[in-house]
């Protein structure tokens, strides 16, 4: 009887988290797309959400896979989710990626004029994420099954990632399509949820009775993803509203946060 009530109690965490990430595109995207989103405001909300995901990963995704899989399939696995996103990030921009102050800009600038971009910024933006997503859903099924107490943590900072995201992505279809905008960000961040949440009940229903040491390997694949789309995507996105002093603050202040939450 106990352990029919764990199952459920097991399965009611998990539609909880999964549902609420997933929702949390759709939220940030309505929040975008009802008033324009203040530059201090955005540095300090991706700020925060970017400490958080550096707290998650640090504090709790990495140690847990670690002491599940041993110190080399965790590094091995860590990579592999890197090398995933960046890979489709290369892929995307044609195998090369500079910013615009950059040496290297003017060879990005001719080389996108001779190979047009696969799609609009927003499709880009919008279709990159989405595959963002399948990473961040599998964390957090991998995460539940690994530990409960982990799998909260991990769907509470997608939470926060996950709405920043989609306030991004409404600023951009509101430069491009002007105020008749609404239907396309609701489109593009319910398919960002509804991506999320296939892949969380992928990695739940699937993988939650694979060995510890694979859940291990899985969480440091699912802590390279979104450690990368922190450094090359959150934190430079902070940094490009001009205040970089709140953005500093704010990325402290979610990393600390989740520190003080750890029960390592």
């Amino acid at each position: 009887m106990f352990g029919a009530w764990h199952i459920v109690e097991g399965n009611f965490a998990f539609l909880l988290l999964a549902s609420g990430a997933a929702i949390a595109s759709p939220v940030g995207g309505w929040l975008g797309s009802h008033g324009k989103i203040g530059t201090l405001f955005l540095s300090i909300s991706v700020g925060m959400a970017a400490g958080v995901l550096l707290g998650t990963f640090t504090f709790e995704m990495i140690p847990t896979a670690g002491a599940a899989a041993g110190k080399i399939p965790t590094i091995a696995g860590f990579v592999v989710g890197f090398l995933t996103v960046y890979i489709f990030d290369l892929y995307i921009n044609h195998g090369f990626i500079a910013g615009h102050e950059s040496d290297e800009w003017h060879k990005l600038s001719r080389l996108h004029r001779i190979q047009r971009a696969r799609g609009s910024k927003v499709t880009l933006l919008a279709g990159s994420t989405a595959i963002e997503e399948l990473i961040e859903g599998l964390s957090i099924g991998v995460g539940l099954a690994a530990d409960p107490n982990l799998g909260v943590m991990i769907g509470v900072a997608i939470m926060l990632d996950n709405v920043v995201e989609g306030m991004s992505i409404a600023e951009i279809i509101r430069a491009e399509e002007g105020e008749n905008a609404s239907r396309s960000i609701y489109v593009w961040t319910c398919l960002i949820g509804l991506a999320l949440f296939s892949s969380a009940i992928v990695g739940w229903t699937f993988l939650s009775d694979i060995a510890p040491s694979m859940l291990g390997v899985l969480l440091a694949f699912g802590a390279g993803g979104m450690f990368y789309l922190t450094i090359a995507d959150l934190l430079p996105r902070s940094a490009k509203t001009q205040y970089q002093q709140s953005a500093a603050l704010a990325v402290a202040a979610g990393f600390l946060l989740i520190f003080a939450l750890t029960n390592r």
